[in-house]
């Protein structure tokens, strides 16, 4: 009987995943590149640029912030129903997300801190949890995603 030698298999299985790790990457690269494009044409763009000076000068999660995002009404709907990078564009929330839609997710409230005068990634990610009923564990997971991103602002 023939030894078995795994060297084939396993450099067919690093082939897969290589494979799929580029899926991956590409899609994030698209959403790189058309990250809230929406944001650039009506009904969103007057909206944007009347509220986000506002926005800048209060702190997340605020009633002034929320009070904010019900006033920005019709073209906020609009933003989220466009881009899938929101909880609020699916019914269940975070969990009608993909991984990707996740990924997206965090680096744009890693993105946001840096539009808010006292802005903090660690702090937004604490509201965020009890806002959108992030689980303990995709907690955790973001958390380390930002700490692994070497997080500066």
């Amino acid at each position: 009987m023939t030894k078995y030698d795994s060297t084939y298999d396993t450099k067919e299985h690093i082939r897969h995943v290589g494979h799929f790790l580029k899926n991956y990457f590409f899609e994030i690269a698209n959403r790189s590149r058309n990250h809230d494009a929406s944001k650039l044409e009506e009904p969103e763009k007057s909206m944007y640029d009347e509220f986000t000076p506002k926005l800048r000068a209060m702190t997340y999660g605020s009633d002034e912030y929320k009070a904010s995002l019900k006033e920005m009404g019709v073209a906020l709907k609009h933003h989220y129903e466009n881009n899938s990078h929101h909880p609020e564009h699916f019914k269940n929330g975070i969990n009608g997300m993909s991984l990707v839609d996740i990924l997206e997710m965090l680096a744009d409230w890693q993105a946001a801190c840096l539009r808010h005068d006292d802005g903090d990634i660690y702090k937004s990610l604490k509201i965020n949890k009890k806002r959108f009923e992030i689980s303990d564990q995709l907690y955790e997971i973001l958390q380390n995603s930002i700490d692994k991103t070497f997080w500066k602002k």
